[in-house]
């Protein structure tokens, strides 16, 4: 059934790849995006020029903190339908980049946040699908992370902004009967990435001949999860908005449903994967050995993400179909492609040692 959507972050990394899903699909989706500078933003205007002048798409260059703005884009659209589903991917990301610009996370993450759900309020949007993230989960230890973990110990100012926009949209969903769904992504990776990702600084790093530096001695695993499976969760749950759950028990309460209509599902792989072998991968597919230089954890660093996916499963059916090695291998595809860079010295004689000289 024909939609129309708004979708945040529709040149970014996950809303680029949404936004060519929902059109695929027959949907009208209007994007928006600030297109700020903290990647190269040529990256972000070439995911967009593959997206504008197709049917049923819009684009408007806003900020999610320009209140005026976002209330004239609601106000815009009742005179068009308004948005049956909004899809809210804009958000200033990256664990590390959190530990020296705070602000900026809460101007976009927070206040950001607070302008679109006021937009949905008065236009009684109706179901709000936003992205949270693996990295709530903070201190907890144990996995595979389900939603029926607790996420009161964040670590990194990133991750408790987006502990704060779940909360926020569940007040929001018991004030307002705002269908509010948030949707934990684990290490997403694919073409068209973010180039401030480990395995795209690594893939450009190993091409180069230059060390990659290797976290925490390889011992860290993740959750890798390739873009296409992300994107197969977020549509699948965007087309069925939450109802108040009538057995939930505020004496023993599940974090991941409410009595509002509002819930938490996890979008991963399913899988955890040492970091080595995740090096491993992208080695073979990109035909260079890598140097390393092993360091220690950073902070706000976990040791594994491993995402337990059962409740979107039960929900939707969803199933991971990209392998770790076809998704890494897609990647390094569509970089060659991209960059056109590295293809001639791929292939020169044999790899280099897997370790870079220490000082």
């Amino acid at each position: 059934m024909r939609q129309a959507y708004l979708v945040t972050g529709a040149a970014g990394f996950i809303g680029f790849h949404t936004v060519q899903r929902l059109l695929a699909e027959g949907h009208r989706v209007v994007g928006i995006d600030n297109l700020n500078d903290y990647y190269d933003p040529k990256l972000k205007t070439d995911r967009l020029a593959l997206l504008e002048g197709r049917d049923g798409f819009r684009f408007q260059r806003l900020d999610l903190c320009d209140r005026a703005g976002m209330e004239a884009l609601f106000a815009d659209s009742v005179r068009e339908g308004g948005f049956g589903t909004v899809v809210h991917l804009a958000a200033q990301a990256g664990v590390r980049h959190s530990l020296t610009h705070p602000h900026s996370y809460v101007e976009s993450n927070v206040t950001g946040f607070m302008n679109l759900l006021e937009g949905c309020r008065h236009q009684s949007v109706g179901h709000l699908l936003f992205a949270s993230t693996s990295s709530v989960y903070g201190m907890n230890r144990t996995t595979p992370y389900s939603e029926a973990h607790g996420t009161d110990h964040p670590l990194t100012i990133y991750s408790a902004t987006k502990k704060a926009s779940e909360a926020m949209a569940h007040a929001y969903a018991h004030l307002f009967r705002i269908p509010c769904t948030g949707v934990r992504f684990f290490t997403v990776y694919g073409p068209w990435g973010r180039p401030d990702m480990a395995y795209y600084t690594f893939a450009r790093r190993i091409l180069a001949g230059e060390p990659i530096q290797v976290y925490g001695e390889g011992s860290p695993s993740r959750d890798f999860t390739y873009v296409d499976d992300i994107v197969d969760g977020i549509v699948e749950a965007a087309r069925r908005p939450p109802q108040a759950d009538p057995t939930w028990d505020a004496r023993h309460p599940d974090p991941g449903t409410s009595a509002a209509p509002w819930r938490i599902l996890n979008i991963g792989a399913t899988r955890k994967v040492n970091l080595m072998a995740f090096i491993e991968a992208l080695e073979g597919a990109l035909g260079v050995g890598a140097l390393m230089e092993m360091v220690p954890m950073q902070p706000g660093d976990v040791l594994e993400t491993h995402a337990d996916a059962s409740r979107l499963s039960e929900l939707t059916g969803y199933t991971p179909k990209v392998s770790m090695e076809e998704g890494v291998k897609r990647f390094v595809d569509w970089y060659r492609s991209y960059h056109a860079t590295g293809t001639d010295r791929s292939g020169e004689g044999s790899p280099p040692s897997r370790t870079a000289d220490q000082p």
